[in-house]
């Protein structure tokens, strides 16, 4: 399960954003479950209306989704790295998710007070990646102190040290840790320090109802910033999605189309935690059930199968396979099969987004 950990300083919408996501996921339709494990994490279905589609094909009894965590990280305040505030506590939690949302405060709103006077995107992002970088760099240079003894004797520890020695040097620069040129090797030899700054980052740009559909000044200062970062961008507000939250889910889609835009900021940050972290997804369909699996881009198929359990990689004999497109066309499996569009795939055929699959393997 994708696990995208949602920051940013007091009063940027943060809280209000998440409070809204869940609430919407909540509130799609019987087919999306939800549920709220504690109170500032919410597990929430992608909504993909390929699902319903599929289940109408296969008259399957059941839809199962994928699934994203989303985690309301406590405010950061500067001097985070230093136990400011709920620092520690911030820090340690984003250790633990795969990509970070974070919430800018693109919106003017006197009722609403800014924690440092004025909106200021830029400064702000810069606040909070300061911090990140400062502690990522004290566990760097600790690290180094240690790695340094054993490079005399280790080739491994070299590697280490040679990796942690180029991340010390960005991080002085105030340069994050996923912008430091690393070999594939360096890297996986500095994965277990779980850095701050290797997390990729979709900046949430947090516009007002009228901006959603056109942005503004402030969120073209935040693109510039992501396009250095490489970063992703998405244009949200956390003022329409509470206001989602009120509206029978059949209005939804209406009121969204009347602010100019199609989709609302659960699809949009979805969308682009699954472009920032290459994610893919494929489909299992038939009268039990259907559901959807997320993959990574470039899985094969034995792979994709381990998805679903490690026999099924084990025991990979081949995969029938036929697009979701081809699918729909032909109405059926039968006539699918007619038509010669479920293909026979083996142990080298890289998965494509949307495939439908099903596994044949030996127990």
């Amino acid at each position: 399960m994708l696990k995208a950990g949602i920051v940013g300083l007091p009063n940027v919408g943060k809280s209000t954003l998440f409070n809204a996501l869940v609430a919407n996921a909540k509130a799609e339709a019987a087919n999306f479950p939800f549920c709220t494990i504690e109170p500032n994490v919410g597990v929430v279905s992608v909504p993909d209306d390929r699902l319903q589609v599929l289940s109408d094909i296969s008259s399957s009894a059941e839809i199962v989704p994928t699934r994203v965590e989303f985690v309301d990280i406590a405010g950061l305040v500067k001097g985070a790295s230093q136990g400011e505030g709920l620092g520690n506590q911030f820090l340690a939690n984003i250790r633990e998710v795969d990509a970070i949302a974070h919430v800018v405060r693109c919106f003017d709103d006197d009722d609403i007070i800014h924690v440092s006077g004025s909106v200021d995107p830029v400064r702000d992002i810069e606040v909070i990646n300061l911090e990140l970088a400062l502690s990522d760099l004290t566990q760097v240079d600790r690290r180094i102190e240690r790695t340094r003894k054993l490079a005399r004797t280790s080739k491994e520890a070299q590697l280490e040290l040679t990796a942690l020695e180029k991340l010390s040097a960005a991080l002085n620069e105030g340069q994050p840790a996923r912008q430091v040129d690393l070999t594939e090797e360096e890297l996986e030899s500095v994965r277990l320090l779980e850095l701050l700054t290797l997390k990729p980052v979709i900046y949430a740009a947090n516009v007002s109802e009228d901006d959603l559909a056109t942005g503004n000044a402030w969120v073209e200062q935040v693109r510039a910033i992501a396009a250095q970062d490489r970063a992703q961008v998405a244009v949200v507000s956390a003022q329409v999605e509470a206001e989602l939250v009120d509206l029978p889910a059949e209005d939804r889609q209406d009121f969204l189309e009347s602010l100019g835009v199609r989709e609302g900021g659960l699809q949009t940050l979805i969308r682009s935690s699954y472009e920032l972290l290459g994610l893919r997804t494929y489909f299992t369909t038939g009268p039990k059930e259907t559901r959807a699996w997320t993959i990574h881009a470039g899985m094969k198929a034995p792979q994709a199968a381990g998805v679903i359990h490690t026999d099924f990689e084990r025991g990979f004999i081949r995969a029938e396979t036929v697009s979701y497109k081809d699918l729909v066309t032909a109405g059926s499996m039968p006539a699918a099969k007619e038509k010669g569009w479920v293909r026979s795939e083996g142990k080298e055929y890289v998965v494509q987004e949307g495939d439908v699959m099903l596994f044949r393997f030996n127990v």
